[in-house]
């Protein structure tokens, strides 16, 4: 079975995934001969450091392969504009009640991010979105009760790029290079490799 997968979304994975297979791989590899070398494996924590994140990072690289895999990629960019909600719209909505505006991109549950704007696309607001037009008011059943949101826009772009925060926004800072919201982040000294989520 096929799930959906913003354009945006899958670039981030490959930009991921390559850089765990050619740089991350052979770093540990690197580390793991040069902690071999200090001798008795049973004692030697660099070793076993080293193998315990070799695990860490094959393990994501198949999670990764697995999703690109099973994922049917939508470039929202290259489909004609109708007005309509569906995955990869980025929709402006005003609360009816309390005039606020909110703009959310509809993606895949891989995706997702509230923080950025990105809401999933079997999340409730996403489900009560899809479909309608611009004009159209929608009622969303929340936790406080229904509230009731009037469609603004819909547009066939990315909510926008923040520096470190989006997927596959590769940055380097003090040495550290992150990439979005996985996180794997790593110092090029590979005894401070470590997995972050955001």
């Amino acid at each position: 079975m096929k799930y959906p997968m913003t354009k945006q979304g899958a670039e981030a994975l490959e930009a991921e995934l390559k850089h765990l297979k050619s740089t991350m791989r052979p770093q540990i590899t690197q580390a793991i001969a040069e902690a071999r070398e200090l001798g008795d494996l049973k004692e030697n924590a660099e070793y076993h450091a080293a193998r315990e994140q070799q695990g860490m990072v094959e393990a994501r690289i198949r999670d990764i392969e697995g999703r690109l895999g099973n994922a049917q990629v939508i470039d929202v960019a290259a489909l004609p504009r109708t007005g309509k909600v569906f995955f990869g719209t980025t929709v402006e909505i005003v609360n009816v009640d309390t005039d606020e505006s909110v703009s959310y991109q509809i993606v895949g549950d891989d995706e997702a991010d509230i923080k950025i704007g990105k809401i999933s696309v079997s999340s409730p607001i996403a489900r009560a979105l899809i479909g309608k037009e611009e004009g159209d008011v929608v009622a969303v059943k929340t936790p406080g009760g229904v509230v009731e949101y009037e469609i603004v826009e819909v547009a066939h772009k990315s909510p926008g790029c923040v520096v470190g925060a989006l997927p596959g926004n590769w940055r380097k800072r003090f040495g550290w290079v992150a990439c979005g919201c996985c996180t794997l982040c790593c110092c090029p000294h590979w005894r401070s490799l470590a997995w972050r989520r955001c």
